[in-house]
Order: C-alpha cells, then structure tokens, then sequence
C-alpha cells in the first residue's frame, strides 16, 4: 500500500470521527440510514477471492478501504454497500431475480452515454428496451445507492478503471461520471468518499 494512501486512510478516519459526533441528529442526506456505522473489514484472504471469483483487481484504494476501514456502511447517499452486493442490478431489490451486474467484463464508456438522447438526435426510433439492456453496466461494481434507481459505481474493468460513475438509466439519464459533488474533475474511490466527508461538515444540510 502506498504512503499517499496510508496517509488519506488516517484522514478519512478522523473525519469520518468528526462528522459522526457533529451530526449526531443525522441531517447529512443518507444518515439517518446508515447512522455513520460501518460494517466489519474484509480480510486479505476475502477480497482475493472475490476478485479471482470476478476475474478483476480491485483498485487500491478502495481495497486498502475495505481492509482497514470498513466493508460499507457509513458514506455517501445511504451509505457503502458491501463489496458482496455490488453485483446487484438493482440496489433495492437485492435479488438474482433483478439481474447481476456482469463485472467481470469491461466497462464500455470513457465518456457520459445515453442511448436515448443518442436516438433522438440522429432522428432514430427511440428504444427504451435497449437502454435497460445488462451489457451497458459492465465491469461497474456499485458502490452506493442514491435513490430513485440511481447508483454510483466503481469502474473496475475497462475504459475509466477507478473512476466513479452514476448509472441513472432508471430516470433516462444515462451514465456519466460523478460529478454530484461539483468536483470538475473525475474522482477515484478515496478522493470521492474525503470530498463527501468534507463538504458534509461544512454544510450538514447538503
């Protein structure tokens, strides 16, 4: 594990820490959900095994989160979820009946894609079947429930490894990068999860 890591770990932790005493009537969006628990760390042993069953390599840091932080619980939106249930297709409805997110394949996309949009501009019939289609979310291991259908994923095969993505095609929004934080730039798990403890304890409220 890199020093750069190391060192962001320690700091998360005492935000984390912070934002947990401050908050304590849970009026950062999400909180009351997760109540800034976290959840048992994964094992080296854990996470080499998931990722052999996946054909994938976790990226760094977020496998250096899951082995010294925590496997979900407290983070952005309604929280982490756990390594385990980020293949789900739906994260409401934690079931195989819902579709598997195929993430041993690669992610498709380096930049934002929506198949609608795409159709009615080159004057298409529009499909709306074809937007739901599974091979669209491959190689993207969800991470986070926003809400309303709308996941924030970790890329971890393919264009964009380590990048945080939403996939919204719920809402026919598409998928594009994670730009819900005003962050111009893309964002890679750790500075993703600081950037949230951040502005939570500046404005609670966001």
């Amino acid at each position: 594990m890199s020093e750069h890591i190391q060192t962001q770990l320690i700091r998360i932790h005492d935000k984390l820490e912070q934002l947990r005493i401050e908050d304590s009537t849970f009026q950062v969006f999400g909180a009351f959900h997760h109540q800034y628990r976290l959840n048992t760390v994964q094992t080296e042993a854990e996470i080499t095994a998931f990722e052999q069953q996946h054909q994938i390599v976790l990226p760094a840091d977020y496998r250096a989160f899951l082995l010294q932080i925590g496997d979900g619980g407290a983070g952005p939106y309604y929280g982490l979820e756990r390594l385990a249930d980020g293949i789900y297709e739906s994260l409401d409805d934690k079931n195989e009946a819902f579709g598997l997110v195929n993430i041993s394949a690669d992610f498709r996309f380096a930049e934002s894609w929506n198949l609608l949009l795409a159709e009615e501009e080159a004057e298409d019939e529009i499909d709306e079947e074809a937007m739901y289609d599974a091979k669209w979310a491959d190689g993207m291991l969800r991470i986070s429930n926003y809400g309303c259908g709308v996941s924030i994923n970790l890329i971890v095969r393919g264009n964009s490894y380590g990048e945080i993505w939403v996939d919204d095609r719920f809402n026919d929004g598409g998928i594009y990068p994670d730009h819900y934080f005003d962050n111009p730039n893309r964002l890679h798990f750790l500075d993703w999860y600081e950037l949230w403890l951040d502005q939570s304890l500046l404005n609670p409220s966001r």
